[in-house]
Protein backbone atom coordinates (compact mmCIF):
# COMPACT_ATOMS: atom_id res chain seq x y z
CA UNK A 1 0.00 0.00 0.00
CA UNK A 2 1.02 3.59 -0.20
CA UNK A 3 1.34 4.23 3.56
CA UNK A 4 -2.33 5.05 4.00
CA UNK A 5 -4.61 3.62 6.66
CA UNK A 6 -7.16 1.04 5.45
CA UNK A 7 -10.04 3.05 6.91
CA UNK A 8 -9.61 6.73 6.31
CA UNK A 9 -11.11 8.72 9.20
CA UNK A 10 -10.84 12.02 7.31
CA UNK A 11 -12.52 10.85 4.10
CA UNK A 12 -11.41 11.18 0.51
CA UNK A 13 -8.91 13.83 -0.53
CA UNK A 14 -8.83 15.42 -3.99
CA UNK A 15 -5.84 13.32 -5.08
CA UNK A 16 -7.64 10.06 -4.26
CA UNK A 17 -10.80 11.18 -6.02
CA UNK A 18 -8.84 12.13 -9.14
CA UNK A 19 -7.08 8.75 -9.18
CA UNK A 20 -10.40 6.98 -8.53
CA UNK A 21 -11.96 8.67 -11.58
CA UNK A 22 -8.91 7.92 -13.72
CA UNK A 23 -8.85 4.23 -12.77
CA UNK A 24 -12.62 3.89 -13.19
CA UNK A 25 -12.51 5.35 -16.70
CA UNK A 26 -9.61 3.01 -17.49
CA UNK A 27 -11.93 0.08 -16.74
CA UNK A 28 -10.52 -1.07 -13.41
CA UNK A 29 -12.89 -2.85 -11.05
CA UNK A 30 -13.94 -1.42 -7.69
CA UNK A 31 -11.87 -4.09 -5.92
CA UNK A 32 -8.76 -3.23 -7.95
CA UNK A 33 -9.20 0.47 -7.23
CA UNK A 34 -9.75 -0.24 -3.54
CA UNK A 35 -6.51 -2.22 -3.31
CA UNK A 36 -4.60 0.52 -5.13
CA UNK A 37 -5.96 3.37 -2.99
CA UNK A 38 -6.06 1.49 0.32
CA UNK A 39 -9.81 1.77 0.87
CA UNK A 40 -12.39 -0.98 1.16
CA UNK A 41 -14.31 -2.05 -1.92
CA UNK A 42 -17.54 -0.82 -0.32
CA UNK A 43 -16.00 2.62 0.29
CA UNK A 44 -14.98 2.81 -3.37
CA UNK A 45 -18.46 1.73 -4.52
CA UNK A 46 -20.09 4.32 -2.24
CA UNK A 47 -17.80 7.08 -3.53
CA UNK A 48 -18.55 6.09 -7.14
CA UNK A 49 -22.25 6.31 -6.36
CA UNK A 50 -21.87 9.73 -4.72
CA UNK A 51 -19.86 10.94 -7.72
CA UNK A 52 -22.57 9.50 -10.00
CA UNK A 53 -19.97 7.54 -11.97
CA UNK A 54 -21.47 4.65 -13.87
CA UNK A 55 -20.16 2.29 -16.48
CA UNK A 56 -21.83 2.19 -19.83
CA UNK A 57 -23.18 -1.23 -20.66
CA UNK A 58 -21.13 -3.07 -23.23
CA UNK A 59 -23.02 -4.29 -26.27
CA UNK A 60 -23.30 -8.06 -26.43
CA UNK A 61 -20.41 -9.60 -28.33
CA UNK A 62 -22.24 -12.67 -29.56
CA UNK A 63 -25.05 -12.34 -32.06
CA UNK A 64 -27.30 -15.33 -31.52
CA UNK A 65 -29.25 -16.52 -34.54
CA UNK A 66 -32.95 -16.43 -33.83
CA UNK A 67 -34.63 -19.34 -35.54
CA UNK A 68 -38.40 -19.68 -35.86
CA UNK A 69 -40.10 -22.49 -34.00
CA UNK A 70 -40.69 -25.43 -36.35
CA UNK A 71 -44.32 -26.12 -37.15
CA UNK A 72 -45.81 -29.35 -35.87
CA UNK A 73 -46.44 -32.02 -38.45
CA UNK A 74 -49.97 -33.28 -38.96
CA UNK A 75 -48.75 -36.86 -38.62
CA UNK A 76 -47.56 -36.17 -35.08
CA UNK A 77 -50.84 -34.53 -34.15
CA UNK A 78 -52.83 -37.49 -35.47
CA UNK A 79 -50.70 -39.95 -33.52
CA UNK A 80 -51.26 -37.99 -30.33
CA UNK A 81 -55.02 -37.81 -30.85
CA UNK A 82 -55.52 -41.59 -30.51
CA UNK A 83 -55.39 -42.92 -26.96
CA UNK A 84 -52.85 -45.66 -26.49
CA UNK A 85 -54.09 -49.05 -25.39
CA UNK A 86 -53.34 -49.57 -21.73
CA UNK A 87 -51.00 -52.48 -21.19
CA UNK A 88 -51.03 -54.11 -17.80
CA UNK A 89 -48.18 -56.27 -16.67
CA UNK A 90 -49.22 -59.85 -15.90
CA UNK A 91 -47.32 -59.65 -12.62
CA UNK A 92 -49.46 -56.70 -11.51
CA UNK A 93 -52.70 -58.52 -12.28
CA UNK A 94 -51.66 -61.65 -10.37
CA UNK A 95 -50.86 -59.75 -7.15
CA UNK A 96 -53.76 -59.61 -4.80
CA UNK A 97 -53.62 -58.47 -1.19
CA UNK A 98 -53.16 -61.38 1.19
CA UNK A 99 -56.24 -62.17 3.25
CA UNK A 100 -55.53 -62.23 6.98
CA UNK A 101 -57.54 -63.98 9.65
CA UNK A 102 -58.78 -62.27 12.80
CA UNK A 103 -56.20 -64.10 14.86
CA UNK A 104 -53.35 -62.92 12.64
CA UNK A 105 -54.61 -59.32 12.84
CA UNK A 106 -54.78 -59.51 16.68
CA UNK A 107 -51.21 -60.83 16.83
CA UNK A 108 -49.98 -58.03 14.53
CA UNK A 109 -51.80 -55.42 16.62
CA UNK A 110 -50.38 -56.80 19.87
CA UNK A 111 -46.84 -56.72 18.40
CA UNK A 112 -47.33 -53.12 17.24
CA UNK A 113 -48.58 -52.03 20.69
CA UNK A 114 -45.70 -53.84 22.39
CA UNK A 115 -43.13 -52.15 20.06
CA UNK A 116 -44.48 -48.63 20.58
CA UNK A 117 -43.65 -48.87 24.26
Amino acid sequence: MNGRCIVSPMGWDAEDVALLKKLWVAGKSAAQIARRLGYSRNAVCAKLTRLNLKRGHKPPTAKPAIRPVPKRRLVLLAACARPAAKKVSPKTEARQPKELTKGQLYVMLADAVRNTG
